[in-house]
């Protein structure tokens, strides 16, 4: 069955408390925590399965971290790796690109040949435009922190399920 990766930044205080959220709903799953500071490209071969941790920063971009990162894995083969995302973002300060980072990391892992799991409902959310969107769904779990994070226990869990069924668990 393999083990699960979980790759965020262990700085990055909100993606990091989300993180230990979905690690602990995963229970009783071998998920792994993995500090993306500090990962090369071997890190992703280990891994059949990866959920990365995501926000969107400024104006609808990566972190540095994530940034920096990609250039270095556009050699690596994703072909049969799944990946979940998760992102932060701010659906009213930043309407225009809510958590557009989920999209980003989407489309870059699958042009890479991985397959992206986790499609999570759109139902709920107020925003303007996002890249995360594809066919009336977000491409991951997007989670607003400063708006709505009375929800986010509640996506959650319900985002843990529907990775649980697509990872075969």
């Amino acid at each position: 069955m393999g083990k699960i990766g979980l790759f965020y930044s262990f700085k990055s205080k909100k993606t990091a408390k989300i993180a230990g959220i979905i690690h602990n709903a995963f229970s009783g799953v071998e998920v792994q925590l993995v500090n993306v500071d500090e990962v090369h490209e071997a890190h992703f071969q280990e891994y059949d399965r990866m959920i990365f941790g995501v926000p969107t920063w400024f104006d609808g971009e990566l972190p540095n971290y994530w940034d920096e990162l990609l250039p270095a894995l556009e050699e690596v083969d994703f072909t049969h790796k799944q990946i979940a995302i998760f992102g932060l973002g701010d659906q009213k300060g930043y309407a225009e690109n809510f958590c557009d980072a989920i999209g980003i990391m989407a489309t870059f892992f699958e042009e890479k040949g991985a397959q992206i799991v986790g499609n999570f409902p759109a139902e709920g959310y107020t925003f303007e435009k996002s890249k995360a969107l594809k066919e009336g769904q977000f491409r991951g779990l997007p989670l607003d922190q400063e708006n709505q994070a009375r929800l986010s226990h509640k996506r959650i869990e319900n985002w843990v399920e529907i990775l649980k069924k697509e990872f075969n668990l």
